[in-house]
């Protein structure tokens, strides 16, 4: 053979063998991109989906907005301390009074009324044959009927004050009625009275031992037509 031809035929064999060994790295390299490509691609994707599974990790996805709101905002305690005055009134004096304490610690109001009305010859303590005479000399007569002795929703109370008119140094006999027929426990009640001359007396503590428990404390005297500045004063020491 030749020996041109021989080395013709070397080249091509090497020129041959060039080729695929350059096709074959080309593919593994090209592989190896792909494969890079294919797992950057599912990184980005994990990281997105982390990233939104965080962003949604403070939002309860079964909570709405309005629902966010109303847990943010607080419930009204049904707690609160109601107070309510109750008084009798025989000559509108106390009636006053009590108007006056209630509307300055915005307070229910209740009274005590007789289901026989006292006239003001009934009330005239001078005869001593009027009603009231009578009733001061005969402690038998003075369990006085009422028309209401008992107060709606009267549970709901926590401080009951009780006005009354002075009767020979006690508590008008009206108001006896009312204290026997409620149960005070757990209440504060705050006695106060009206009169043109005598103190409260020992009234408030006579009421006490007839009522049916309760935390009772001193009270307060007025006149028969105090001020309004003078009840404000007081119900002012109480709040």
């Amino acid at each position: 053979m030749n020996k041109k031809v021989i080395i013709g035929l070397i080249l091509a064999v090497i020129v041959i063998i060039v080729a695929v060994i350059g096709f074959t790295g080309y593919t593994k390299n090209n592989g190896a991109e792909e494969n890079n490509l294919n797992n950057n691609t599912g990184n980005a994707e994990n990281e997105n989906t982390e990233a939104l599974a965080d962003s949604n990790t403070s939002i309860n996805p079964n909570v709405t907005g309005e629902d966010v709101e109303s847990n943010n905002t607080e419930e009204p305690s049904s707690s609160e301390s109601k107070t309510l005055v109750v008084y009798y009134s025989a000559q509108n004096h106390t009636k006053a009074v009590a108007e006056q304490i209630a509307e300055n610690l915005n307070a229910d109001i209740f009274e005590i009324e007789p289901e026989e009305k006292y006239s003001d010859a009934d009330l005239d303590w001078t005869d001593r044959d009027s009603r009231v005479s009578k009733e001061h000399d005969d402690e038998s007569l003075r369990n006085i009927k009422l028309k209401k002795d008992t107060v709606d929703n009267w549970s709901d109370y926590d401080t009951v004050l009780i006005g009354y008119p002075i009767w020979w140094g006690t508590a008008a006999w009206p108001v006896d009625t009312f204290v026997k027929s409620n149960d005070f426990e757990g209440k504060t009640v705050i006695p106060f009275c009206t009169s043109s001359s005598s103190g409260l007396g020992q009234s408030g503590r006579l009421l006490e031992e007839e009522a049916n428990g309760g935390a009772w404390e001193k009270g307060q005297r007025f006149e028969e037509n105090p001020s309004n500045s003078t009840i404000k004063n007081w119900t002012n020491s109480l709040k």
